[in-house]
């Protein structure tokens, strides 16, 4: 079949659904089994990436990355959208497997607290209240209340602090778009590598040592209502450079700001994520041509072109016109009004 459309706008049902082909692998959420924890970086990477021998990094991004290691400070990287920095969190964890990486993605009200645990006192107390209700039903003494560590999970950062041999990579994605509180908040524990459960520190004395769940949904236990880590994190903190941070968490950072891939690194990119073939038509060369020589200031993000690159091969078919109209579309400048 020439028409490459699933939905064409006719109104009349059909089951051309089922003709829908496999998503792009960077927006591939079917992994499962014993390595659904390391979906994310799979579709970071490119589920490819393991042929892919070619990705040279710029010095600046390896020499940064080793300085935040060896001084087990936290990296901020800065750039355009689409320029790899949350990638970057990943590529380390997976060269030198760190297992899975832990995600905070900011939002405006995002708060310290999210990052490091929650507990949940509402549905502690509602449990109590039931389990009441249910022994007065029928007569018989109450069963014990479950434990107060099955109401609080670690937050990623929380998670990331916790006691360890190698440290663990967390991401927190897109600081700038916090409020103007969060980044000073930031700054102790950051600083401190440790942080007090309240509601834990009060019972200290009669259970000294509670589990709780972690971000992995594992039970990890507190002693005496403190995390304190035994090797610091490595922590990358990404921003779209919207805003600008505090000197106080400037200086406990390594900075990094990330350009724009060039030629080699964007030939590896779409490999990891598209194969070899990926640019082996004249149409597909003339995408990557178009988004290496954009105007400068001109933001057009990688994964646009991914995009773009994509679905023109699966319309491969359709007329020229109709993959050009697809690829402008897609492709369309991120700071320019449409």
């Amino acid at each position: 079949m020439n028409d490459w459309r699933i939905y064409r706008g006719a109104g009349h049902p059909h089951d051309e659904i089922r003709r829908l082909p496999a998503p792009p692998p960077w927006r591939d959420f079917s992994a499962g089994g014993a390595d659904d924890t390391l979906a994310g970086s799979d579709r970071r990477l490119g589920v490819k990436r393991r042929l892919v021998q070619n990705h040279h990094p710029r010095p600046a991004e390896t020499d940064a990355v080793n300085a935040a290691l060896y001084l087990r400070r936290p990296l901020l990287v800065t750039g355009n959208p689409g320029t790899g920095k949350s990638t970057l969190a990943h590529a380390v964890a997976h060269e030198l497997r760190l297992g899975r990486v832990l995600r905070w993605p900011i939002v405006s009200r995002s708060t310290l607290q999210d990052g490091l645990y929650r507990y949940d006192a509402i549905g502690r107390l509602q449990d109590v209240q039931l389990e009441r209700a249910q022994a007065g039903a029928s007569d018989s003494a109450a069963a014990a209340p479950a434990g107060i560590g099955s109401y609080i999970r670690l937050g990623p950062l929380g998670t990331a602090l916790l006691p360890s041999e190698q440290p663990r990579v967390l991401l927190i994605d897109e600081l700038d778009k916090s409020d103007l509180d969060l980044p000073n908040d930031l700054l102790n524990a950051l600083e401190e590598g440790e942080f007090a459960i309240p509601e834990l520190e009060r019972l200290a004395d009669r259970e000294p040592v509670v589990e709780v769940l972690s971000d992995d949904g594992r039970k990890v236990p507190v002693y005496g209502g403190r995390i304190r880590c035994t090797t610091f994190p490595f922590i990358v903190l990404t921003s779209n450079g919207e805003r600008d941070f505090p000197a106080a968490l400037l200086r406990r950072c390594i900075r990094l700001e990330l350009e724009p891939p060039g030629e080699e690194q964007l030939g590896a990119m779409i490999e990891a994520h598209l194969g070899p073939d990926a640019v082996a038509g004249d149409g597909e060369q003339g995408l990557v041509q178009r988004f290496l020589n954009r105007e400068p200031g001109e933001v057009i993000a990688t994964d646009q072109l991914l995009n773009a690159l994509y679905l023109t091969q699966h319309a491969s078919r359709a007329e020229r016109v109709t993959r050009e109209r697809i690829a402008e579309m897609l492709m369309q400048p991120l700071d320019q009004p449409r």
